[in-house]
């Protein structure tokens, strides 16, 4: 079933008034009709909705049941991500916003190969911005995750102070006991961050700062991954320790 994202004021009474290119999406791409049903995300709820009627330019959606389904984890996971070269960062955010990833933060760090420059950076968050909510969509989430924007390791650190728990997956770090560890502490309501290096791996200066935040440096195994395996190893580490240990929302 289709989902679409509609901010509150699209709301008037008991239906959705949907317009712009959810609206060209549902009559042009879908060719949806009246009584078609599909699913509306609005503030986080999801909405079960048929198509009542088609007119100027207006999908009026009926709301048929409130608080359809929720599929959005206990905890609020945030992926500090440095920035890998190439488009290697849309796959990432597509493949961790399927997993349930709450926020993306890019993270300039001295060992990436990719460098964006300012001018462009504005344009570069709104194309991730909107692959995250393609991905929303697609994994029927009831929120759009946001995508930060691109920090320095100076101003990631000083978000992770924002955290309940910060994981710092390391390619020097052996053994899983310290991931276990880690895992085991978080509790429904926490904010989880997840640092991930870029292709040329973490500076040793880097790591010490993440020591000094009070990061968990853990263990993903024993073998060398990509950064773009890294973010989602570990993002899909923390969906499953949650969804197996601490239940899931979804009804």
């Amino acid at each position: 079933m289709y989902n679409f994202f509609v901010e509150e004021g699209a709301r008037s009474g008991d239906c959705f008034h949907i317009t712009g290119k959810d609206y060209n999406h549902i009559c042009n791409v879908l060719r949806m009709q009246i009584d078609d049903n599909f699913l509306v995300s609005c503030a986080g709820i999801s909405f079960f909705c048929r198509i009542a009627s088609i007119e100027d330019e207006t999908v009026v959606a009926e709301i048929m049941e409130e608080n359809y389904q929720n599929t959005e984890l206990p905890v609020n996971f945030y992926l500090f991500q440095g920035l890998p070269k190439g488009d290697k960062l849309e796959l990432i955010i597509q493949k961790t916003v399927e997993l349930g990833v709450t926020g993306i933060i890019p993270v300039e760090m001295k060992r990436c190969v990719m460098k964006v420059e300012e001018k462009k950076k504005k344009k570069k968050i709104e194309r991730w911005q909107s692959i995250a909510e393609s991905a929303a969509k697609q994994s029927k989430r009831n929120i759009i995750p946001e995508v930060y924007d691109i920090m320095t390791y100076k101003q990631a650190m000083a978000k992770v102070a924002e955290m309940d728990l910060f994981m710092v997956p390391y390619e020097n770090e052996r053994g899983m006991e310290e991931t276990k560890e880690a895992l085991a502490k978080i509790k429904p309501g926490m904010s989880v961050g997840i640092l991930i290096g870029p292709e040329g791996g973490f500076d040793d200066k880097e790591i010490e700062l993440a020591r000094e935040a009070g990061a968990h440096i853990i263990s993903l195994g024993g073998r060398i991954l990509r950064a773009e395996t890294a973010a989602v190893t570990a993002m899909g580490l923390g969906m499953l320790h949650v969804e197996m240990n601490l239940g899931s929302n979804a009804q």
